[in-house]
């Protein structure tokens, strides 16, 4: 997605050749213009799927997802990382690492919300690993409900997220893949 390189080029901003930061337009600031292009692109690629639910995990996920649940008219779920006083025992749940932020979190979310005859489409921000996807999508099978995708915004492609997601199954779609980061600059694949 050109219009998505460009941001990445022009606002992001690389840390110890292995972080992107991207508070400018996705991790802090939003840019609902380029969340919408972004949301347009997901439902282009996953056009011939019968998506009624949306899956992220908070909070960076959280404007794509809702925009891609805007056109396709259809709720949005997202993941939470800490357990609200309000929330019963009644829950899917799934332990996921974050290379971002170096700690390990149990995901939860209420089981009223996704059931076994919804057709999910993972959405996130980035992909490194695959820990955040892998435990979004090990929630979806909790629930008997079919996955029919993973959307990523960014793919770290010189890291093994992709590659596991892939291996086990699941088909990944990234909107911008990076291939590395050189001399203080981003190449994509």
């Amino acid at each position: 997605m050109d219009l998505l390189k460009q941001r990445i080029q022009t606002d992001g901003l690389i840390l110890n050749n292995s972080l992107l930061k991207v508070d400018s337009f996705l991790n802090q600031q939003i840019d609902p213009e380029l969340m919408m292009k972004i949301g347009e692109e997901f439902v282009r690629r996953f056009k011939d799927e019968k998506i009624t639910k949306i899956l992220t995990i908070e909070s960076s996920g959280i404007a794509v997802s809702v925009m891609t649940g805007l056109i396709l008219k259809v709720p949005v779920i997202f993941a939470r990382k800490r357990k609200p006083k309000v929330t019963g025992d009644d829950v899917y749940t799934a332990k996921v690492y974050s290379y971002t932020k170096g700690e390990s979190n149990t995901i939860m979310i209420s089981k009223q919300f996704l059931q076994p005859e919804d057709s999910v489409l993972i959405i996130d921000d980035f992909l490194a690993n695959g820990e955040a996807a892998a435990g979004l999508a090990n929630i979806v099978e909790q629930a008997n409900a079919k996955l029919v995708g993973i959307g990523i915004v960014i793919e770290k492609s010189f890291q093994p997220g992709a590659q596991k997601l892939t291996a086990a199954g699941y088909r990944v779609e990234s909107l911008a893949r990076i291939k590395a980061f050189t001399n203080g600059q981003v190449e994509f694949m």
